[in-house]
């Protein structure tokens, strides 16, 4: 089937999607959660072969990490299926409502967006939470992962589409675009076909995806991002904060990048976090100003404070105030999601009302701007840009909205 007649039926299965009431996409959800749970050994078999590909081509470990696949993995994306039929149907929400003086009643009301398109990389377990989330938002998708990952996506694919059949609603309501890179070209092109693009992953795709798009496109970004510890910082709770944003999880995009220290906390701060980041296996790339604490510290080029690592390298420097640190985020930032630790309300507002980001975070760790996190279920991707979407993008970002206008025979004067 070429890309077009893709397109073709995922246009018609769409129509079929968007006027299906709650209690048959969440039987669908649970068909497809079904289907991935009793085929979690051939998922892992499948994504077996990616990974040895990966290895012997020399792929980095942190995209391993992405790409990889085990059980318990598996499992949380069945758990993020059946998390999804939980959740409220946002198809048919009225955003607003109101009669004019005429007597013409005019709602506003979520819709499907239509044919939503998908371009990502490497991590397999974006098939069954894209799929999830398009279908109880009454889209369908069409998911165009990297080569990188296959033989995992075909065989997710392949179990999701039973589980809709078995629901008895349109196996094209997913489908795996495969091919070369042209094929991504069509997609591109695809206007009429598809409704929207969203592209997910390193800023080499998002970026192509934007400047190359005729279809609409949902940018989701790339994450530099930042942690500010103010001089009243609580440190034993900066210290913890920065550990868990950094070495939890260090390849996703959510993860620690950059550590702006005050300088009236640093003496007795970076003693003890460069120790902690040490002991973590964390390389931290710094200024004179932090080199001169360690002297495990590497210096840092000015680039690598535009860096998203996505490794257990950290960027570090020391600024001489909050104004500073605002002023260095707002260079450098990529408007993902940004922190302050501390314990002065005043500063903790004004970060929070002066830096420009899908997410600002006081006395949290950034790990937590995810859409399982907010509560979302699972998330398409997370935006930083500001049109039509922002941050974590879950169901409702996933709608658009239509008037309808009820009258009783009124007329335009």
């Amino acid at each position: 089937m070429t890309f077009v007649e893709q397109a073709q039926a995922a246009r018609v299965a769409s129509r079929t999607l968007a006027v299906l009431p709650r209690a048959r996409k969440d039987a669908a959800l649970h068909a497809m959660a079904d289907a991935l749970a009793a085929a979690v050994d051939s998922v892992v078999a499948a994504n077996a072969l990616d990974v040895a590909a990966a290895r012997e081509s020399g792929t980095e470990e942190w995209m391993i990490d992405r790409l990889a696949l085990t059980p318990a993995r598996v499992a949380g994306m069945v758990d993020g299926l059946r998390s999804l039929a939980a959740l409220p149907d946002p198809v048919g929400d009225v955003v607003r409502g109101w009669t004019n003086p005429n007597g013409v009643r005019v709602r506003e009301v979520r819709v499907p967006l239509g044919v939503v398109g998908i371009i990502y990389e490497a991590r397999p377990n974006v098939t069954a939470d894209a799929a999830g989330i398009c279908l109880k938002a009454g889209n369908a998708a069409l998911l165009r992962g990297s080569s990188s990952a296959v033989n995992s996506n075909r065989e997710i694919v392949t179990v999701l589409r039973r589980g809709l059949a078995a629901a008895g609603l349109p196996e094209d309501a997913v489908q795996l675009v495969e091919g070369d890179r042209s094929v991504t070209g069509e997609m591109m092109a695809a206007r009429g076909l598809v409704d929207v693009l969203i592209p997910r992953g390193g800023a080499g795709l998002i970026n192509a995806v934007v400047d190359g798009s005729k279809v609409p496109v949902i940018e989701t970004g790339t994450g530099n991002c930042h942690l500010f510890v103010d001089a009243s910082a609580d440190q034993d709770m900066a210290i913890g904060i920065m550990l868990n944003a950094k070495v939890q999880r260090p390849s996703v995009c959510n993860a620690l990048e950059t550590l702006l220290v005050h300088a009236d906390a640093a003496p007795t701060f970076l003693p003890k976090a460069l120790a902690a980041l040490a002991d973590a296996g964390v390389t931290v790339h710094g200024s004179p100003a932090v080199q001169a604490y360690s002297p495990a510290v590497v210096p840092a080029g000015s680039d690598e404070f535009d860096a998203e690592y996505l490794s257990l390298d950290l960027a570090c420097d020391v600024v001489e105030s909050l104004d500073e640190a605002i002023a260095h985020i707002r260079v450098h930032t990529t408007g993902h999601s940004e922190t302050i630790v501390t314990s002065d309300r005043r500063s903790a507002d004004r970060f929070a009302a002066e830096v420009d980001a899908a997410a600002v975070l006081v006395n949290a760790s950034s790990r937590f701007v995810d859409g399982g996190e907010f509560g979302f279920g699972a998330e398409i991707g997370i935006s930083t840009q500001k049109l039509h979407a922002r941050g974590p993008m879950g169901l409702p970002e996933m709608t658009s909205t239509k008037y309808i206008v009820d009258g009783d025979g009124q007329t335009r004067a």
